[in-house]
């Protein structure tokens, strides 16, 4: 940590943006720094250099400052790339060639190409290959250097991979008590699993939640089936249901609130899962409902990289000092948060899940918007177009920004022991937090809110509950698809209807 912040001082000198420490030396009572930058430098910025030295040696300690213009071609990223998977990745360099790895540099680093065969996709995408070299390269080279894998069909003869993928780390689904189990289908289950830990195809699989939206639909043969989301605190599942005739009218009968208990499979369908209900039965969580908590890493003891600063909403003070909020509300402690990512996909079953570029998240205590918690998150692959047209964010604004895995530790500990908001959060941003945390070894279990389950149902006459929509219907104005923004106005919103029903 001492080292990034010694570089961040560095960096403030114009010559010297794009340093790079490359050793430490000591030699009796000297401590010289050695570095390397991409532009010309002068004496006055080797000056500069050892005066911010001199801040990081112990006392008694001269700094001195060793100075040196490299500019790497192709040929050494290429090496360096090559020279990195054969130390961390030998089952992976075992069929790359580094005579195909494509270079292309520019001001500031540039990218690499490296090819590989289609059916060594899944190896590839779950080893955090790219991740590797991007951190590695941000510490040999000047600039960010961002690598993709080109995928391609090889020929016989060419070098294959005989290494299978690494194995998953599996945990045990966590389950419940279901309470006051009325039958409807005539189901005989008695536990449920929590939605959350469905991640997974499975048969005969048993969740129990309420229902935040329900809708009767028809087959091209003109059968009634319905569409149910169904939310039990830690997760979401959309759900379809074919009814049959002794039992159409009880679950037409359902509405927006109702408890139900669900059985049927999670299917892998066009890519992504989907649960098909073959029974819909009345049933309840128990009392008090609180998650149980899986075995996640300990809470950090301070932040790394990402650090809560006050944040208030302007209006509040003079807004919720009124009795809109309960005191039971008022006790509680919420984190409310957006990400803007590189894609949609946030299952492994889908393929290589998409990478979060942006955090943002509010914390509200008191009843009130108290904190605030925003970063950028490396990327080690370019954006695709579409992101940058829509959130803004562009590659530039990453550099510098800090990894993953200090952004989930930082998250972790700025969540500890708050209950956490999103706006569709079941089917999009809790899944993300969730499957990094995890790779990390923190593991959110959370008591979790949704904006969107909690606007269907006390807005119902609103024509759609799209962020935008909601914040329309409350006067709220923000600039979408950045993720602090977006946070701050769905925090603004829960506490709206937090004041309508009782959460």
């Amino acid at each position: 940590m001492r080292s990034k912040q010694f570089l961040s001082d560095i960096r403030e000198n114009e010559n010297l943006q794009r340093a790079v420490l490359t050793k430490i030396e000591v030699e009796r009572d000297t401590v010289t720094f050695r570095l390397v930058t991409d532009k010309t430098y002068t004496r006055e910025d080797v000056a500069y250099a050892e005066r911010v030295a001199a801040r990081y040696v112990p006392e008694g300690y001269r700094a001195a400052v060793g100075l040196m213009k490299s500019v790497p071609d192709a040929e050494g990223i290429r090496r360096a790339v090559a020279d990195i998977l054969r130390r961390r990745f030998p089952a992976v360099a075992a069929f790359i060639s580094p005579d195909g790895i494509e270079v292309e540099g520019k001001e500031g680093g540039g990218r690499f190409f490296i090819p590989a065969d289609e059916s060594e996709r899944a190896l590839l995408l779950a080893d955090g290959v790219l991740d590797a070299l991007h951190e590695e390269l941000g510490r040999m080279f000047c600039g960010t250097w961002f690598g993709e894998f080109r995928f391609e069909k090889k020929e016989k003869g060419e070098i294959e991979s005989a290494a299978p993928p690494p194995p998953e780390r599996i945990l045990p689904p966590r389950t419940f008590k279901i309470c006051d189990l009325e039958p409807i289908d005539g189901a005989e289950a008695d536990t449920a699993v929590y939605i959350a830990d469905l991640t997974k195809e499975a048969q005969g699989v048993t969740v129990c939640g309420r229902v935040s939206f329900i809708d009767e639909r028809q087959t091209k043969n003109g059968k009634p089936w319905f569409s149910v989301s169904v939310s039990d605190g830690t997760g979401m599942l959309r759900a379809s249901y074919f009814s049959k005739k002794s039992t159409l009218e009880k679950v037409r009968a359902l509405k927006t609130g109702d408890s139900v208990v669900l059985t049927g499979d999670n299917e892998l369908w066009n890519g992504s899962l989907s649960f098909r209900a073959k029974s819909v039965d009345l049933g309840r969580q128990p009392d008090g409902f609180v998650p149980e908590a899986r075995p996640s890493r300990p809470c950090p003891a301070q932040y790394r990289a990402v650090f809560p600063a006050p944040d208030v909403d302007m209006v509040q003070g003079g807004l919720f000092d009124e009795n809109g909020l309960s005191d039971a509300f008022r006790r509680r402690t919420f984190v409310v948060f957006d990400l803007e990512t590189t894609g949609l996909n946030m299952n492994p079953v889908g393929g290589q899940v998409d990478r979060i570029i942006e955090i943002g998240a509010v914390k509200i205590a008191d009843g009130k918007i108290a904190e605030r918690f925003s970063t950028f998150v490396a990327c080690p692959v370019r954006l695709p177009e579409e992101i940058v047209r829509l959130t803004g964010i562009t590659d530039n604004m990453l550099i510098g920004a800090p990894n993953i895995s200090d952004v989930m530790a930082d998250f972790y500990k700025f969540t500890f022991g708050a209950e956490i908001v999103a706006h569709n959060g079941f089917m999009f941003d809790f899944k993300f937090i969730r499957y990094y945390g995890e790779k990390e070894g923190f593991l959110f279990g959370n008591r979790m809110h949704d904006t969107l389950n909690l606007s269907q149902e006390l807005l119902p006459m609103l024509s759609n509950h799209k962020l935008d929509t909601i914040a329309d219907k409350f006067g709220f104005t923000f600039n979408h698809h950045r993720a602090y923004d977006d946070a701050f106005v769905t925090a603004k919103i829960f506490l709206e209807l937090a004041k309508m029903k009782e959460i």
